[in-house]
């Protein structure tokens, strides 16, 4: 017996669900790419892109995936022989670095403490040995997909401004722009890397750089760069320069319509959402590993992310959990990614254009099959996240102009 016909929920880090206002927003026909309105959306997007980044610097657009983002930091400020210090807490900034060495650039990770964010000590005191500033750049991530970790990017930046280091901050925000706060300039970042499919709810496709004045300089000297990612090329005069070529027009409907949704909710208000239902799923995870089976990957809870939260499965395969969850109740939860997590976790999503009953429907999914499956888990979390939510939100209840009175019913009258 299936439970599933109906609307599906995708609860994976990405690709998250696409709103039906942007969905209606890339249905349309093709426009000129050289003239007209095309024009105006571009500069829409480039100015929503610095606003969400926190950046009075240049923003750049791709027809590209997170990784191209990536190379096009990389290339466009480092040259062949570069040392780079990669800070691990997971598994994309250690991917990024992998890339950096197929270009040629000497790759050291810092290790990261095990199921934790990145020591911000430890980098200060790697950095003060580094008497002489060969390493030219810093990469880590504010959120690892894999992990479910949050780097506090203010505290690397105060460690590398305590070190007097001149190395780059670039920082991979794919996971959290538009979930969690980020504050570009104000933060010290030299470079930042965002993807579309995540926080800023469009489909897979775009790829972006907020490029500040320390890395911009950086440009002029960098022996890596190529004519696509290049971004003194793109701030060339004409349109198709700002995409080295035809313009990703459908993909920019949709980013401009998502841009325009945020700042219609207001971006402290969908930090704030996101927070509130971030820690719902929380919630009712820390009641489930009361059982034997599960546990936060993340072992500090001030180092759990927002935007997806990883759920380590003790002693036993989590497939038949997210395949119940799929194909029985129509909920697509996250598998577990990376050397350590592949076939041991699962991971629960909750970013982008996600909201209450969406969260507390997957959470519901996701207990169903933990007791369908006899799973050993500690019973009632969807209860316990219900009772945080509903505490969280008590005063917009009480500000909701015609609500019920207290302990009226819906049928009195």
């Amino acid at each position: 017996m299936r439970v599933r016909n109906g609307r599906e929920f995708l609860s994976i880090p990405g690709p998250t669900t696409v709103p039906d206002r942007v969905l209606a927003a890339m249905h349309r026909p093709a426009v000129d790419i050289y003239d007209g309105e095309l024009l105006n959306i571009t500069q829409n997007c480039l100015d929503g892109l610095r606003t969400v980044l926190g950046t009075a610097g240049n923003a750049y657009i791709y027809a590209a995936n997170g990784h191209g983002a990536w190379e096009a930091a990389l290339t466009n400020s480092l040259s062949a022989g570069d040392r780079i210090l990669v800070l691990e807490c997971g598994l994309f900034a250690v991917t990024w670095g992998g890339m950096a060495e197929v270009l040629g650039l000497e790759v050291e990770v810092m290790p990261g403490r095990p199921r934790r964010a990145v020591d911000a000590d430890a980098l200060e005191q790697r950095l003060r040995s580094d008497t002489s500033n060969s390493i030219k750049a810093v990469l880590t991530v504010q959120i690892d997909t894999a992990s479910g970790v949050v780097n506090d990017i203010p505290a690397i930046r105060r460690a590398m401004d305590m070190a007097g280091h001149e190395a780059l901050l670039m920082v991979d925000t794919i996971a959290s722009l538009g979930s969690m706060p980020f504050e570009m300039d104000s933060w010290g970042v030299d470079v930042a890397v965002a993807g579309s499919q995540k926080g800023l709810m469009i489909p897979p496709g775009l790829a972006f750089n907020g490029v500040g004045s320390k890395a911009r300089d950086r440009r002029r000297t960098a022996g890596l760069v190529t004519r696509y990612w290049d971004w003194e090329f793109r701030d060339g005069p004409e349109h198709y320069m700002k995409y080295c070529g035809t313009a990703p027009e459908h993909l920019l409907f949709g980013l401009d319509e998502s841009l325009r949704m945020l700042f219609e909710e207001g971006l402290s208000n969908v930090i704030e959402r996101h927070r509130l239902l971030a820690e719902t799923v929380r919630t009712a995870v820390a009641r489930w590993c009361r059982g034997d089976a599960l546990e936060f990957n993340i072992t500090e809870p001030g180092e759990r992310a927002n935007s997806v939260t990883t759920v380590r499965a003790i002693g036993t395969d989590p497939a038949p959990l997210i395949a119940f969850c799929r194909e029985v109740c129509g909920v697509t939860i996250g598998i577990g990614i990376g050397p350590e997590l592949s076939g041991s976790a699962f991971r629960i999503a909750h970013m982008g254009h996600v909201n209450a009953p969406m969260v507390l429907g997957i959470l519901s999914v996701v207990e169903t099959a933990m007791a369908a499956l006899k799973v050993d888990h500690g019973e009632g979390g969807v209860d316990a996240a219900i009772r945080f939510l509903g505490k969280a939100l008590e005063a917009a209840a009480q500000d909701t102009s015609g609500s019920l009175l207290p302990g009226q019913r819906c049928c009195d009258t």
